[in-house]
């Protein structure tokens, strides 16, 4: 299968559990490459937020405390920076803060953005996968790098039963290139 099928069916199969819900920027609306990865996906489903990365990022929290999946759409690392905060300090270490007393998982999804045909300058092609890995006690860093890694990273991400979450790095050229 080529990656973005692998994206839009891993969508699909994320969206037949009740516990999720999809949140973010263009997520209900057309925008980015990651919208058309959501076409599946029913509508009500789907929660259009402005471009306010903290406030999602602290919604994605909340959500997840309250025992949804929130699958969380950041479409380029350069705009998670924006939410790092919650992301690090909030998502991450709640468990390690509460001594195993609140679980909080979701699925955060971001990506490189796509260089070709066009480049969108540098302040929307950062990878930052290493550095969240040393900084995240207890949130999975998965960097897709083949569309046979796709699936399987967004099965583990819903099904796992440790109650962390996963931070899942898409390639925007690799929408069309693989």
């Amino acid at each position: 299968m080529a990656y973005f099928d692998e994206l839009k069916r891993s969508m699909e199969f994320l969206a037949q559990d009740p516990r999720t819900v999809f949140i973010g920027q263009a997520v209900a609306v057309p925008g980015t490459a990651m919208s058309n990865t959501l076409k599946g996906v029913d509508p009500a489903r789907l929660l259009e937020l402005p471009v306010a990365e903290e406030m999602q990022m602290g919604m994605t929290t909340g959500m997840a405390l309250a025992g949804l999946v929130p699958v969380s759409l950041f479409p380029r690392w350069n705009f998670l920076l924006s939410g790092m905060s919650q992301l690090i300090n909030h998502l991450d270490k709640i468990d390690v803060m509460s001594s195993g007393g609140y679980k909080a998982k979701a699925i955060v999804r971001t990506g490189i953005g796509a260089e070709r045909p066009l480049h969108p300058q540098h302040q929307h092609v950062g990878d930052f996968t290493d550095a969240l890995r040393l900084m995240c006690r207890t949130i999975e860093v998965i960097r897709l790098d083949e569309p046979d890694q796709i699936f399987p990273a967004y099965e583990r991400a819903l099904l796992r039963d440790d109650g962390r979450s996963t931070l899942i790095v898409e390639y925007g050229d690799y929408y069309s290139e693989k």
